[in-house]
């Protein structure tokens, strides 16, 4: 995708999450405690309110959960269609992704595709997206 995302808010809470990607690294927030995740990143777990949480790097695989077909260009350079969706991540119980799937035709996209994290360097940032695997 051409167009410039917009881009997030870097704070301890979520640097690890937007620059993991230079490592090839999907970072999630995990509880050293109680062994959950929590997304969006938090200092705190939300499952058992440990403030004993850290990145942890997962498989970057899932499947689709849902999409849609956006056709609106709302910003300069947009191509469009593109495809949003939830990604529901295989090692990460309970934590979905919304993000983009990239480098197959829209009409490619289906309920329950699977799907691995690749990612898209801007200033920086490492946005997070994925691609359909066989």
């Amino acid at each position: 995708m051409v167009w410039q995302r917009s881009r997030p808010r870097l704070d301890r809470e979520n640097r690890a999450f937007w620059t993991g990607g230079a490592e090839g690294k999907l970072n999630i927030t995990r509880c050293d405690d109680c062994g959950q995740f929590t997304h969006p990143p938090r200092e705190i777990c939300r499952h058992c309110q440990s403030e004993n949480v850290g990145p942890h790097a997962v498989a970057g695989t899932g499947a689709v959960d849902t999409y849609t077909i956006n056709y609106q260009a709302w910003a300069k350079d947009m191509e469009v269609p593109f495809v949003i969706a939830r990604v529901r991540l295989d090692d990460v119980p309970g934590v979905y992704l919304t993000t983009n799937i990239v480098n197959c035709p829209v009409d490619a996209v289906d309920m329950d595709d699977r799907v691995r994290v690749t990612f898209e360097e801007q200033d920086g940032i490492w946005f997070p997206l994925f691609e359909k695997v066989a």
